[in-house]
């Protein structure tokens, strides 16, 4: 979608990599400035301890076609967002699109782990990472966002509003932290709505991180390798395919019509008719009801 963004300015809280890093890219592609934001820059790293970082991300909005603009943050702290926020509105006077994308969680939850044997400080830890963050973004951001009529607020998580309903994710923690994301985009419909702005939750599919490919021992251009390991991973997506969703939602003049829906990369392809990288269109939740949860052979026809 080149220049159909053009003019626009976004917020991309938690772009390091990933799903974030996915979004802003696609944002610039689409023509947009992109605030690129996260706490591993080239002169130091999370305690995730990982290689990428949000100067690259800011790199690769510019090289997509947009202007990437990387902000070291930490979005716990309210003064480094609140001097966040007051850069944007110095340098672009607007912001059209808030993407509330921090997780940070990745090294705090223990698998099908109860709350009782949970270590209760990564517990807690990663609530304040995953819920918290949101809060304190939207807190200092949308004053600016509701200036200019039509803004957007993505609230990213983990799975349908229908899907975590029905089912149990992972720990007491994430599904906790997950389940307060998909109502802090319904609060924030409810409050945005007669200002003008629209709030939605988002979740992408079985995602092609790059911790997801370290994890499988795979990389992007070889993923199909993992299969022989874990089948259902064929249904899996790049980070693009969720940035494309965002940049269709953004660049949709009826975006109020989703206003607190809890939404999926799939879902929305359907929809606005973009693809992966590759071309398909996965659709993941259908996937993980119809084939993964009950137990079927791995077999991805129909749903991509």
């Amino acid at each position: 979608m080149p220049e159909q963004l053009k003019g626009k300015v976004a917020l991309v809280a938690g772009a390091t990599r990933g799903a974030g890093r996915g979004i802003a890219v696609e944002l610039g592609a689409a023509g947009a400035t992109v605030y690129v934001t996260g706490r591993s820059t080239r002169a130091g790293r999370s305690e995730y301890d990982r290689p990428e970082t949000i100067e690259d991300t800011a790199d690769l909005v510019t090289e997509a076609g947009g202007h990437g603009i990387a902000v070291p943050t930490d979005h716990l702290d309210p003064e480094q967002v609140r001097s966040l926020v007051d850069r944007v509105e110095d340098e672009q006077g607007r912001l059209d699109v808030l993407v509330n994308d921090v997780w940070g969680g990745e090294k705090l939850f223990a698998w099908d782990t109860p709350l009782w044997e949970h270590d209760l400080d990564n517990g807690l830890r990663l609530l304040r990472l995953a819920v918290e963050t949101h809060a304190i973004t939207s807190h200092h951001a949308l004053p600016l966002l509701l200036r200019t009529p039509g803004g957007l607020v993505v609230e990213m998580t983990d799975g349908t509003a229908e899907y975590n309903r029905e089912n149990y994710r992972v720990s007491f923690f994430y599904d906790l932290a997950k389940a307060s994301v998909l109502r802090m985009a319904y609060a924030l419909a409810h409050e945005l709505e007669p200002r003008g702005a629209t709030a939605v939750a988002l979740t992408p599919g079985w995602l092609r991180s790059e911790m997801m490919l370290d994890n499988f021992g795979v990389r992007e251009d070889n993923w199909r390798d993992a299969l022989t390991r874990v089948p259902h991973f064929a249904i899996s997506e790049t980070p693009r395919y969720v940035g494309r969703a965002v940049a269709a939602l953004a660049a949709d003049p009826d975006v109020a019509r989703w206003n607190g829906e809890s939404l999926s990369s799939g879902g929305l392809a359907r929809v606005y008719g973009f693809t992966d990288l590759d071309g398909s269109r996965p659709d993941a939740w259908r996937y993980l009801v119809e084939v993964q949860d009950p137990d079927k052979p791995a077999d991805t026809t129909g749903y991509r």
